[in-house]
């Protein structure tokens, strides 16, 4: 039998990916001169995104008219821990705020363009919302790395917290698929500034998201840094598991592991949907279990 290619192979996961983040992580960067435009059937017009000098979104239609929103985004920029900037857009809603904030850890695609409109429904209905990119990710500076993900969750949380409108305020971290699984890790660490933790389409480690995607060779090299897993059972706080029995980027097997070894009080929410589109269409029920497991 000729091993040789079995051997390249290894070799080229070690050399390339000792910690595979290449299948965790897929950043997009935005640049001032990025632009997005999308048609609106309502308003038979066409919808444009662009952004100003310091990173504002400009939102505009072609004939004019004005954008009618539930919610404002204002664009901020800070430094993580690694001294390189992030870029996060605060969501406020222009109804009356319920006093909930929602800290959005987005899931590994993208940047905040692609992701806002998965948080956008809950602006919608009277949360704050902040969402920022990690590193790489849109406007934000340095290297995407599993490691530096959690280094960003953090200097933002702390960020968020740091400024006069959030502090004091009822606090949940909502993660999506990756930003799902670092959830529990990041409520672990900062469980007395927040209220609760809502995980969406998440996986359970790092270990299965690579043995799903390359067999059990992904086990071998993957290089567990942090798991949802491990932390989950730790956390004293209410845990709000939201998972697609129809979602096919991440098994709905491993959003009920999460649940399983959550501590109580927690809530389990089977939707059928697409992998993390849950606000899209379920945005009335998840605010309505949100409220109920999360009441002061």
């Amino acid at each position: 039998m000729n091993l040789k290619p079995l051997y390249l192979f290894i070799c080229a996961l070690i050399v390339s990916s000792c910690s595979m983040n290449f299948l965790f992580l897929f950043p997009r960067e935005l640049t001032k001169d990025s632009t997005f435009q999308q048609f609106d059937s309502e308003k038979e017009d066409t919808l444009h995104l662009k952004f100003s000098d310091a990173n504002e979104p400009q939102f505009y239609y072609q004939n004019g008219a004005n954008v009618e929103s539930h919610y404002s985004i204002e664009s901020r920029s800070y430094p993580n821990s690694n001294q390189d900037t992030l870029n996060a857009w605060i969501l406020r809603p222009t109804s009356e705020y319920n006093g909930t904030t929602l800290f959005f850890l987005h899931g590994n695609f993208g940047n905040v363009v692609l992701n806002y409109p998965l948080a956008a429904p809950f602006a919608e209905r009277g949360y704050k919302v902040f969402i920022f990119d990690y590193s790489e990710f849109g406007f934000s500076q340095g290297k995407a790395t599993r490691k530096n993900v959690l280094i960003d969750a953090n200097s933002s949380l702390d960020y968020m917290l740091s400024l006069d409108e959030f502090k004091n305020e009822h606090i949940l971290i909502y993660g999506q698929s990756l930003g799902g699984h670092l959830a529990p890790v990041l409520g672990k660490q900062n469980e007395v500034k927040i209220d609760g933790i809502v995980l969406e389409g998440a996986f359970s480690c790092h270990d299965d998201v690579a043995a799903s995607r390359v067999g059990f060779l992904g086990r071998w090299f993957v290089g567990e840094k942090y798991s949802a897993k491990d932390s989950i059972p730790l956390i004293k706080k209410p845990v709000l598991v939201i998972h697609s029995i129809s979602d096919e980027t991440i098994p709905f097997k491993q959003g009920k592991k999460l649940f399983d070894v959550a501590t109580e009080p927690k809530d389990f929410y089977q939707i059928d949907s697409t992998h993390i589109l849950g606000p899209i269409y379920y945005a009335d029920s998840i605010v309505s279990r949100m409220e109920r497991l999360f009441s002061r």
